[in-house]
This record gives structure tokens, sequence and C-alpha cells, in this order.
């Protein structure tokens, strides 16, 4: 096998494949990426038997040869493309011994391959349901849930995102049972109903993938029972889903939030940026104590005698009284919003907070809950 590529093209094809490498692969030749050339298409593959990446991309073969699969060591290919210039070279590959050389303008680089019919086989989306996806909704999607996902592997739903696709709109979730989001988007056109849960560390390879398409791109999603497939361009990303039910996380949600507080989300923000930092580290515990038309944010850590306090101009009509939140967890959503201002939805210090922004487009909605810190703790 022999073709030649520009060095960049090739960098950035296996730069999007690498994030499917494992830094721990179950099994050595994992830490390859599998190169299939068949005739001037050359398919580059990783995958870490949990979550796989195609690429493709055109380059010029010596002639037309029959199809051939070659294992070639990540870490050594890209460190050399990465200390390259850009400029045309040339691959070469022992059909019997799989060696391979690399030549550039610089000179000749060996390194030993393995045969790629042992690279373990990929996911293929075999009787999959499908619906297109613009890549701009996929990411906001993402990077609107992906922060309150669990770490908690005893409750493996928690550890992924659900997402619920119900015809012409698509609702994604993610919760850890101290702070949940909603973030639905409406007027997809489709015809599938299906509901399942996306690996955490699969949405944060995708997000990275789909950060180089155009918004107005479309990524074509499929699912089937055991894996979802995200594809745009020459490039698929496939994923094993977590199989395990969801809770119902509208059971947790409170219909009756009568106090509502509005504040400019970058005051707040910023506020609770500097507030934090004098925080107990282990509650991160920060207090709002509410009146009419004033919000003042206060944190102490009784073990270091530290202690802050600001006070924020918001609209709120309702009576006074005071909850607390984690501080960590109110940055975290605060930052994942756009709008110039949020919406705060309280009942009481005991009940969960309802976060939304004040202003969002027609076709699209965001919830955000957080359950209060008790005072005291």
């Amino acid at each position: 096998m022999k073709f030649s590529v520009a060095s960049s093209e090739l960098l950035k094809h296996l730069t999007i494949a690498n994030g499917a490498i494992s830094s721990n692969p179950v099994l050595p030749i994992l830490d390859d990426f599998l190169f299939t050339l068949e005739n001037n298409q050359l398919t580059i593959a990783a995958s870490d038997l949990e979550t796989s990446i195609t690429t493709k991309l055109e380059v010029n073969p010596d002639k037309k040869a029959s199809e051939l699969k070659v294992a070639i060591p990540a870490r050594i290919l890209l460190d050399t493309l990465k200390a390259l210039p850009d400029q045309p070279i040339t691959f070469t590959v022992d059909e019997q011994t799989f060696a391979i050389s690399i030549t550039s303008a610089y000179g000749k680089y060996r390194l030993a391959g393995e045969d790629g019919q042992d690279f373990p086989e990929l996911p293929e989306a075999k009787d999959a349901d499908s619906v297109n996806v613009p890549a701009s909704v996929l990411s906001k999607a993402i990077t609107k849930t992906l922060f309150a996902t669990s770490t908690d592997d005893l409750r493996p739903s928690l550890t992924g995102v659900y997402f619920n696709i119900d015809f012409s709109s698509m609702t994604f979730v993610a919760t850890d049972a101290h702070k949940l989001v909603r973030y639905t988007f409406s007027g997809i056109p489709s015809e599938l109903s299906s509901s399942f849960i996306v690996p955490k560390k699969s949405l944060n390879q995708l997000k990275n993938v789909v950060a180089s398409a155009d918004d107005d791109a479309g990524v074509l999603m499929a699912v089937n029972k055991a894996n979802a497939f995200f594809t745009f361009g020459d490039t698929t990303l496939a994923c094993r889903l977590i199989d395990a039910r969801y809770p119902d996380y509208n059971a947790v949600i409170p219909v009756n939030n009568p106090n509502h507080l509005t504040i400019k989300r970058t005051d707040l923000l910023n506020s609770l940026r500097r507030i934090a930092i004098y925080a107990n580290k282990t509650t991160n515990q920060v207090i709002f104590d509410i009146a009419p038309n004033s919000l003042t944010v206060s944190a102490q850590d009784l073990d270091f005698s530290n202690e802050a306090a600001e006070q924020l101009i918001c609209t709120y009509d309702g009576p006074a009284f005071t909850i607390g939140f984690n501080g960590k967890f109110l940055i975290e959503m605060l930052s994942a919003l756009d709008s110039d201002e949020v919406r705060f939805e309280l009942s009481n210090p005991q009940k969960a907070g309802i976060l939304v922004p004040v202003d969002e487009p027609d076709n699209e909605s965001i919830l955000m809950l957080v359950m209060p810190v008790m005072l005291g703790a």
C-alpha cells in the first residue's frame, strides 16, 4: 500500500479520530489508528470499545490496489506530523510485515504497524432510526447539559445525557440528583420517537468533533438498541448507549414557585465567583438573603474565619427569606446560560429552586433546577 497526502490535511483528520483513543486502552492495538485504503479514499478509525470515531479523506495512491488495512501507532504518528511543516508526505506499507515508511522532504521515518484485521470490529448503524439535527443545536444542547451529569458509577443512568426525541421536538436532560438541566428544542422535522442515554465521555468527544462543523451543517443522528451514531461530512462518531432506565425527572421539578427574583446574569455570576472564594470548601454554600429589590449574597468558612458579602440590585416582589445554595453549581449554571437576565423561581428554603433565562428563542426552552443547601450545613 502506497499513497501520498498533504501532512496538514492528514493531521486534521488524525486529531479528530484521536479523541476516541483512551490513555489506558484495554487492548494494545487500541493505541493505534486503523488505516483502510480503498481506491483513493483513506478511512481513519480509532476506538476505545465504548466510543469510535471514523473519518475519511481523499489521498493519491500510486495505483489502484485491493483494500488493505493496517494499524499504525497513534502517538508517534501524531507527534511526527505535528513536528513537520505542511508538505506532501508518502506512506509505504509492507503488505506482509505491516512495516510503515513515511517519506517527507526532510527524510524518511520508519515505524512498526500491525495487521488491521486484528483491530476490533467497529459498530455499524444497522436497524437504526435517524433524524437530521443542526450542528448548532446539538452543540448547544451538549454545552448546556453536560456539566450536570453525575460521576457516580453506582448510578450509571445519571452519568450520561438523556435524549428524548418526540417527532418534531428534542429534549436533553442531565442530572446528578443535586442539580438538573432540561433543554428542549422544537421545529426539527422528524418521524422518529425514541429515548436513550448517551455517555458523558462520548458527548465530550462529540462536542469537540461538532465544533469544527458549520452552524448550519446537519448532523445525521441514528440510533439502534445498542449504539448511537452521529455523522456529519466525512466523520462519524459511534458510541455505546447506557443500558439503564432514566429516572422520572419531571417528578422532581416543583410546579408551585410563586416567588420570582429577576437579576442581571453577569452581575450575579461575577459576584458568585468572588463570594465562593470564601465559602466552606466542603459544602460550597452561598447564602441568598432576598428582600424586595435587593439580593445579598454571602458566604463564610468558620474553620478559617473567612467571610464575604455583596449586595446586588434585583427585581423581587415576594416575602423576604433566606436560602442557601451550592455556589459552584450556580456558577456552572449561570455560565451555561446566554440571556442578559435570569429568573429564580422559588417557594421556600427547603425546596429546589428553578433557574430560567428571561429571554430565549421561540423554538427552545431551558430549565435548570438546583437543590438548596440547608442553612447551617
